[in-house]
């Protein structure tokens, strides 16, 4: 009989546990403006729309109160259906996946091809001094994700347009309409190269572009015909973009497009199209008095278009954005 009750009490604890842990893992977060996150701090972010939803990544501060450095060593995802109510899901992946790599989980973006979702990652290389982009695959765009190649795509070695060692970070990523992916990335200089249809090897020698007053961060999008190549300019940073009918150039500059963004010395962009409205996604330091560049916040706001294509200044708000229909 004591058995019994033992075993019935240790089903339930499981049980109990169990549901704990379930309900831990994703947190539904009603956005109440900007930052639209504030339980955490997240940087950095990229978004992706698949099948009538969003995906948000970050990169995840970490850093002590008052720390003034950079502590990151995994990334958060969260979901949405209307860029208001968000589902924060357990992290999908730890700069740990990468054997190779020794730490720092900078910025990232993740794209859907074939079904696989391919996660291309800035961290700091183990054995080869510097930074050096990562890929990682799953099935899920919740991940869990690992390592595509178990070794980087691009390494410190690779790249010597620019004598620093942290020139191989932000990578964003693009698949033409005519099916080639393409891979952008660099601080102090803008690289790119095509991807091959595997999505985790370069296809051809990397190139470079020059860009007014590029520090780092591009993204890359596509809109009625016209490419848009967004960065961010000097430091502390503003946004600013350049366009092209070719997504190999040349590229026009069209000027700054966001202020900095308060208490940050960083500004990082994605941008992204749904429900028929643009999204400006980006990060300031809003939630902390001091070291808000190290403990950054991801907000939105919208983005509009004049007629002949270019981008309107972005204004940033503390209202933020209202629920997509």
């Amino acid at each position: 009989m004591k058995i019994s009750q033992y075993l019935i009490a240790l089903g339930l604890a499981l049980g109990s546990l169990t549901h704990a842990n379930a309900a831990a893992r994703d947190t539904i977060i009603h956005a109440d403006g900007n930052p639209i996150i504030r339980h955490k701090f997240t940087a950095d972010p990229a978004a992706m729309v698949y099948k009538d939803k969003v995906y948000l990544y970050t990169g995840h501060d970490e850093a002590a109160p008052g720390h003034n450095g950079y502590t990151m060593h995994d990334w958060t995802c969260f979901t949405t259906t209307d860029m208001v109510n968000w589902t924060e899901h357990p992290s999908p992946m730890n700069v740990k996946a990468f054997h190779w790599a020794k730490d720092d989980a900078w910025a990232s973006q993740v794209i859907e091809r074939n079904g696989k979702f391919y996660w291309y990652v800035a961290v700091e290389h183990g054995t080869i001094h510097g930074k050096a982009i990562g890929v990682a695959v799953s099935d899920s765009p919740l991940g869990p994700f690992k390592d595509a190649r178990g070794s980087a795509l691009v390494t410190n070695d690779m790249t010597k347009a620019v004598k620093h060692s942290w020139d191989d970070i932000d990578p964003t990523v693009i698949i033409d309409k005519d099916g080639q992916a393409y891979l952008f990335w660099g601080n102090g200089i803008c690289y790119y190269a095509k991807l091959k249809s595997n999505m985790t090897e370069l296809d051809g020698e990397i190139k470079t572009i020059t860009l007014p007053h590029y520090t780092e961060a591009p993204w890359i999008h596509e809109r009625n015909g016209w490419y848009y190549l967004s960065y961010a300019y000097e430091f502390p940073e503003k946004i600013a973009y350049a366009m092209s009918r070719n997504i190999n150039g040349p590229w026009e500059y069209k000027g700054i497009i966001n202020e900095i963004a308060g208490n940050s010395n960083t500004n990082h962009q994605a941008i992204i199209e749904f429900k028929d409205k643009w999204y400006f996604i980006y990060h300031n330091g809003a939630l902390v008095p001091d070291a808000g560049s190290f403990h950054r916040s991801v907000c939105i706001d919208y983005l509009y278009y004049n007629k002949d294509g270019s981008i309107k200044r972005v204004i940033m708000t503390s209202e933020g954005v209202k629920p997509a229909k």
